[in-house]
């Protein structure tokens, strides 16, 4: 089951806030300095102010300077003072929403928290939209349901899939609202801003409260004076803020409530939810689903050591199975490693497929990394058990796994961490180039090219070369890029898959190799116990792709006089304007669905061959085997170069097509 990811990352310049650094909590105090407050009479503990935010750098201000009333409760002394006020097109808004006692029947809480709760899911999509509610919303587009962790917003401002859950400017008291579901041990809250190409929207500061029934709530308390917990949010839309609570409590319902937002902006933001899950003695809601995989792995996430560890591990223990290469460096220089698995490493066989996965173009996106290095432990694995289906595709497939195209990219990810990361840091290699728009681009000139009537006469619609401005010097092209490209050419590629990426069509168009990118999960970086169910989600997938490999036809393309395969013959099927040619030892692939064809297989000194192939339904490949005659100038060629004499029947027939020539 393939997961569909939204792959538009936006940056948005960051505005500095002067708040507490990511991770630390103020626990009972007000962010420092003021420009605007409203008081609020319920309850007993002062109300928090609002940061010194500055609209983000270049805009207009439209600042005048106006004296204002504002009314300030303090120890229920109401005082009355002057002050200016930078107006701005945009007002100021803050806002007290009410916090409440805990009540009588609150779940008591062990003195210590469970350390490393995990992400409740609403980054992953566990969280479901009607679990999400808020007090107000702008629009449907900025929806409760669209207050996830790293949710990336549509082009247009507006789009009905818009880029956090924003509050109504007229919200005095707006909330954000999770149900668990079940009785859950709430640890920390991760933040962040609005995602936009548009408008600067983010929330500074923020309290949190708890329910069980979501009528009576009590809040998060600074353990030394008892006061309500105002945390500190973001100073920018992208990066996500980590608070821990004081101390973790049991609910069902969590409640985040703003306090201050950037001004002239709105109460907006994305979160995610740490939780641990804890029974229920009453057994009053229903056992959640239990999530993972029977298969004995390690569900982990590796970072580059730890990577290269578990390969070679692999390949200790499945040695006559496995191979380890490397095809380059990245450019800090950590080695791209592949692990080749096949029942012959090492040595291409004469009629057997090469596919390949590649993962960890984008560095940050963890998922596809995990993935292959799970498929290299459980193909070792089942080989070793004797499990059929893996035996066959070992034997009749060579599979090339690379697990982090961009090693630079994930270290710098995998430091900050599966929460913390956000939607774009490690995105690039350590050069800044996104690997993904990195190869060239053959798609244009053979467009251009069909537009003008010259695909394939003049034009060839396979193996495209490189554009010459790619090949200079000073070409920008990273040399994870360069190490890719020479590896599509070492080997002769079938069936790709990228764990996600665009390199897909510079793959079909400048080799044989067909290949799609899978875009794996809404969740870059799931947290490692998301791992496990991720496994089970795309086991079948990924060996079943693999197997794609033998539908279609297959065959050796030979010289019929000495049955030596020919290299780079072309095999052309009628009706499909898109050709393959033979691997050095004569030996082709060509995927098809299920039909009859017609094939011509060609080289240049021979006569075409052109036969009929049928595919069925039933697993293939299915053989089609050509035998090529040489003309009679390639002949003479040859016969020539070797010192030989030139046969009576060749002869007479040179000079036939001289004659018909003349």
């Amino acid at each position: 089951m393939w997961g569909l990811l939204l792959a538009l990352a936006t940056f948005a310049p960051a505005v500095g806030l002067g708040l507490e650094a990511p991770g630390a909590s103020v626990l009972g105090l007000a962010p420092p300095a003021t420009t605007e407050a409203r008081g609020s009479a319920r309850g007993s503990t002062p109300a928090p102010q609002s940061s010194p935010v500055q609209p983000p750098a270049g805009k207009d201000n439209g600042t005048s300077e106006q004296h204002v009333r504002i009314r300030i409760v303090k120890k229920k002394k109401v005082v009355m003072k002057k002050r200016k006020k930078l107006t701005h097109p945009r007002p100021v808004v803050t806002a007290r929403p009410p916090v409440t006692t805990t009540p009588a029947g609150a779940v008591d809480l062990p003195e210590e928290q469970e350390p490393g709760c995990p992400p409740l899911g609403l980054e992953s999509l566990q969280v479901s939209d009607s679990q999400l509610e808020a007090s107000s919303s702008q629009s449907f587009g900025l929806g409760p349901h669209r207050g996830r962790l790293n949710i990336q917003s549509g082009l247009e401002d507006g789009d009905l899939y818009d880029g956090a859950w924003c509050a109504e400017q007229q919200d005095a008291e707006p909330w954000f609202q999770v149900d668990a579901r079940h009785p859950t041990r709430f640890s920390g809250i991760i933040t962040q801003g609005r995602n936009s190409i548009w408008r600067y929207d983010w929330v500074t500061s923020y309290k949190v409260q708890f329910s069980n029934d979501s009528q009576t709530w009590w809040g998060s308390r600074n353990c030394s004076s008892g006061m309500d917990a105002v945390f500190p949010a973001n100073s920018d839309p992208e990066t996500p803020v980590l608070n821990l609570l004081p101390e973790p409590q049991v609910a069902r319902f969590i409640r985040l409530l703003p306090q201050t937002w950037l001004q002239g902006g709105a109460s907006c933001l994305r979160a995610e939810i740490l939780a641990c899950p804890v029974s229920d003695p009453n057994d009053l809601f229903p056992k959640a689903p239990a999530l993972g995989s029977s298969d004995p792995l390690d569900f982990r996430h590796h970072n580059y050591k730890a990577m290269r560890k578990l390969m070679k591990q692999v390949n200790e223990k499945c040695p006559n199975i496995t191979r380890v290469y490397s095809i380059g460096k990245s450019h800090q220089g950590l080695k791209l490693y592949v692990m080749e698995m096949s029942d012959q490493p090492g040595e291409h066989e004469l009629g057997e497929p090469e596919v390949r996965y590649v993962a960890g173009m984008h560095g940050n996106e963890a998922l596809g990394r995990e993935l292959l290095l799970l498929l290299m432990q459980f193909l070792c694995r089942e080989f070793l058990r004797g499990d059929p289906r893996v035996t066959r595709l070992l034997t009749e497939t060579r599979v090339h796994l690379l697990p982090s195209m961009n090693p630079d990219g994930y270290e710098t990810a995998f430091r900050r961490g599966s929460e913390l990361v956000g939607w774009a840091e490690g995105r690039w290699n350590h050069q800044g180039i996104d690997l993904n728009h990195n190869f060239a681009d053959l798609n244009t000139p053979l467009w251009e090219a069909e537009d003008d009537g010259l695909v394939p006469d003049t034009v060839p619609n396979h193996h495209l070369p490189l554009p010459t401005y790619y090949t200079l010097p000073n070409a920008t092209v990273a040399p994870e890029t360069r190490a890719v490209i020479e590896w599509m050419q070492r080997i002769p590629f079938v069936l790709s898959a990228n764990l996600h990426g665009g390199m897909n069509d510079f793959s079909y168009l400048h080799t044989n190799c067909f290949e799609i990118t899978v875009e794996l999960s809404c969740d870059k970086f799931p947290h490692e116990n998301e791992l496990p169910q991720e496994w089970e989600n795309n086991k079948e997938a990924l060996l079943t792709y693999l197997e794609q490999v033998r539908m279609g036809i297959t065959g050796v393309v030979r010289d019929k006089d000495t049955e030596l395969g020919i290299a780079d013959a072309v095999v052309a099927v009628e009706g499909i304007n898109h050709d393959v040619t033979t691997a050095w030892g004569g030996d082709y692939w060509r995927l098809l669905t299920p039909g009859d064809y017609v094939v011509t297989a060609s080289a240049e000194g021979y006569h075409p061959a052109t036969r009929n192939c049928r595919v069925p339904f039933e697993e293939g490949p299915v053989p089609c085997n050509f035998h090529l005659t040489k003309t009679p100038k390639q002949r003479l060629r040859e016969l020539l170069a070797a010192g030989a004499k030139v046969p009576p029947d060749l002869r007479r027939r040179l000079e036939r097509l001289r004659g018909q020539k003349n």
